[in-house]
């Protein structure tokens, strides 16, 4: 599953790093200046096409690029891979606490960094490193034994050819499209310039519906992992967020079973599940303190980590789409899933 941009095969180790960094950009810059674009949110915005999906910002293609040509997974790696406001937040913290409970045993100390670290600091998202000035973890390094979490939004039909063959393990999390349209519209409204006439709903849904918004079509982006979930069902594991909400134990222990770190029969004796899922509950996270002050760089920009709690509700969209708004979508997104079997729960 090659990409436009190509891979290298030499390494980056023996070369300067900022003088590679630049000849980069400029051959990235090069292809995002031919990508289709339209038109974002203010006159000066545009989002561009690159590879089937739409992306606003073209610091965001050129981290989409750099991750393609140098990321290099081992087999060991596990990888979150979402699309925005589909649980990204919540599904950090809840990998990191299944991966890490052999060094942080003790759920109850004030000390554990689920606690004392926001998600997005917790687990690195691949599409920050580049203009982070971030080096990727160096494969087969003798030095660092642990397996690494990362996360992404990368489409899975754009993950690059050494991310494929790694057989990395990738655990993609989808959410009821309506639910995630409401939520990425507040999201996008807390963070447009103050400056700009605000966005309307229904000028949102129209985009949505359309597949322009970030990271669309919704519909193409959960269907590549979907049908990946199917062909590989050891390498990538399909999780609803619906079916986490509705019974968060029982999906717990089948992520953990997954990326290699199954609960004991000890372990579930002591409540270390559920102690899990108390310490890492979306109401908890919110409230904490670590959550409500601070910024997550995300690649050129930041954001105020408060920002990424909303209401983390299965159904919110009853509260703000019409009935011919949600009857609409409904009916789109069914024929483009049409004979994939795939299908959401409008509520619990």
């Amino acid at each position: 599953m090659m990409t436009s941009v190509g891979l290298v095969e030499k390494s980056m180790m023996g070369e300067d790093y900022e003088d590679e960094k630049e000849r980069a950009l400029k051959r990235y810059r090069e292809i995002i200046s031919t990508l289709p674009k339209q038109q974002g949110w203010s006159a000066s915005e545009k989002v561009y096409q690159y590879e089937g999906f739409w992306i606003p910002l073209e610091a965001s293609i050129e981290s989409i690029m750099w991750t393609q040509q140098y990321f290099k997974p081992r087999r060991e790696e596990v990888l979150l891979a979402t699309l925005p406001k589909s649980g990204t937040t919540w599904f950090k913290p809840l990998l990191f606490s299944i991966m890490n409970r052999t060094h942080y045993d003790d759920l109850a100390t004030q000390t554990h960094p689920v606690l004392t670290t926001p998600p997005h600091d917790l687990v690195p998202s691949l599409e920050g490193y580049l203009h982070r000035n971030i080096r990727f973890p160096v494969p087969n390094n003798p030095d660092d034994d642990d397996p690494q979490l990362f996360h992404t939004h990368i489409p899975f039909t754009s993950f690059s050819q050494p991310m494929i063959d790694s057989q990395c393990r990738i655990v993609y999390v989808c959410r009821n499209p309506k639910d995630v349209l409401v939520s990425l519209f507040y999201f996008l409204q807390k963070l447009r310039n103050k400056n700009l006439p605000p966005i309307s709903l229904e000028m949102f849904f129209e985009r949505f519906c359309k597949g322009t918004c970030s990271c669309g079509p919704f519909w193409n982006h959960v269907l590549g992992f979907w049908k990946a979930s199917l062909e590989w069902p050891e390498r990538v594991m399909f999780v609803k967020y619906e079916d986490m909400k509705k019974d968060p134990s029982f999906h717990l222990k089948r992520l953990a079973e997954f990326v290699g770190y199954p609960f004991s029969v000890e372990e579930e004796k002591q409540g270390v599940v559920d102690g899990i899922l108390e310490m890492c509950s979306f109401e908890n996270l919110r409230n904490l303190k670590t959550n409500k002050r601070g910024e997550a760089a995300l690649g050129i920009i930041s954001i105020e980590n408060h920002t990424f709690f909303r209401k983390g509700e299965v159904g919110d969209w009853k509260r703000h789409l019409t009935a011919k708004m949600a009857e609409r979508l409904d009916k789109i997104v069914e024929q483009k899933l049409t004979g994939s079997g795939l299908t959401f729960l409008d509520s619990l």
